[in-house]
């Protein structure tokens, strides 16, 4: 069944902690934190120490988006600090089929984030070794982040690929997400719709995320074409 990961470094910082209850309150399964270094992405955002202290406030699984040049460097860190699951761009290392084995080697699921530009046949070589494929939707530190249309070929092709080849691994979408949006892009192949922005800086973001959870649950199931 697709589901919503909230991401919760669009949320207020001086309430993250209701943000986590909130996401767990409304079925959240999983809660999605991009780590920027200001150089592989414009911006900075949170390292280890501020992972750690999430796991320890939460249960939830925790899928971190390394948005950070030559990954493979800290991949075991944030692992230890409390990653479930851990994505890296291909764009950002040359040792992309030794990052995953790192990430997998450690307990942790292993995920690659696809820049707008990067076609899936860009690691079409290392999809049998993920866990998930995230497709990401908008440029990285645009703000705000327009949708790029063409992503819903690019989840179709993902799509396709996994079941072309019988692999397993889930299809994640992040960037520009609107609530509008939801049923189309699981349509197209989304299993796990990563979205921030739009849920945490509404009015009522504790509402709002319910909302968002509740339509991801009752959509139809991927067409997988």
């Amino acid at each position: 069944m697709p589901f919503i990961a909230p991401s919760l470094f669009a949320a207020d910082f001086a309430r993250l902690g209701e943000a986590l209850e909130w996401a767990k309150a409304a079925g959240a399964p999983m809660i999605h934190l991009d780590v920027v270094d200001g150089h592989f992405a414009p911006g900075i955002t949170a390292g280890q120490p501020v992972i750690k202290s999430i796991r320890r406030a939460t249960d939830l699984v925790l899928d971190v988006h390394l948005l950070i040049e030559r990954p493979e460097r800290y991949v075991a860190e944030f692992v230890a600090a409390g990653a479930d699951r851990v994505s890296v761009h291909p764009e950002a290392t040359t040792n992309l089929h030794r990052t995953l084995e790192m990430i997998r080697a450690r307990g942790a699921k292993a995920g690659v984030a696809l820049n707008p530009s990067t076609p899936v046949d860009a690691v079409s070589d290392a999809l049998g070794q993920l866990d998930f494929l995230s497709v990401l939707t908008a440029d990285v530190g645009a703000n705000p982040q327009p949708f790029i249309a063409g992503s819903f070929d690019k989840l179709r092709a993902a799509a396709r690929a996994r079941d072309e080849r019988r692999l397993k691994f889930a299809i994640q979408v992040e960037g520009g997400i609107t609530f509008e949006r939801l049923e189309s892009l699981i349509r197209a192949g989304a299993d796990i719709l990563v979205a921030g922005s739009a849920i945490f800086q509404e009015e009522n973001p504790k509402i709002h995320l319910a909302d968002w959870i509740r339509l991801a649950s009752v959509s139809p199931e991927s067409s997988r074409v």
